[in-house]
């Protein structure tokens, strides 16, 4: 496991298109989010261990904002790769029973659309507003490892700040985790 920090995109770049097959048997599409305030994207697979950490936050995240404009979408990177088995499209399908999933989850077979974002570890987070610009990218909260030791919520503040019409903190700070597991 290599640990990464996320790249710090330029804020203000627009979000960019995607055409990718979601565990529910869609294919979605950037366009398929625009009636959403704010539209989370987060790079993930289930095989790291900083994913995992975090996912139940992500997950209470989509639960607390359900109906409010927003979304999260999981895009998986790893799922074409066949030294993690655990990050394939059957794997993942099992994601709302293993890890209690409660947006969609997509895949990146071919990675184009984590290379696009310039997505480097899982997980690695943007968040873009109505009009699809990047608004915030960075870590889910300051402790990953210890959720009762948890004093920043970095992205629910971005959130709610978006929400409020509020200016999002200008310190962002990287999200870390594990590498993404190029194919090439």
């Amino acid at each position: 496991m290599v640990l990464l920090h996320s790249e710090m995109v330029k804020l203000g770049t627009k979000a960019h298109d995607f055409s990718l097959k979601g565990i529910d048997g869609i294919t979605h599409s950037l366009q398929g989010f625009a009636h959403f305030r704010v539209l989370v994207i987060i790079f993930m697979c289930n095989h790291c261990p900083y994913v995992q950490a975090v996912w139940p936050r992500l997950n209470e995240l989509q639960k607390k904002y359900n109906g409010k404009g927003i979304q999260l979408v999981g895009i998986n990177p790893n799922v074409g790769n066949p030294i993690f088995p655990q990050d394939n499209f059957e794997e993942m399908k099992r994601a709302p029973e293993r890890f209690g999933l409660n947006f969609p989850y997509l895949t990146d077979e071919k990675q184009t659309v984590a290379k696009k974002y310039h997505a480097v570890c899982t997980p690695d987070i943007f968040v873009y507003n109505a009009k699809h610009e990047l608004v915030y990218r960075g870590r889910v909260d300051d402790n990953w490892e210890e959720p009762e030791k948890i004093t920043t919520h970095d992205l629910e503040d971005a959130i709610k700040a978006l929400l409020k019409g509020k200016k999002i903190a200008e310190v962002q700070h990287p999200s870390m985790g594990c590498s993404i597991k190029w194919l090439e």
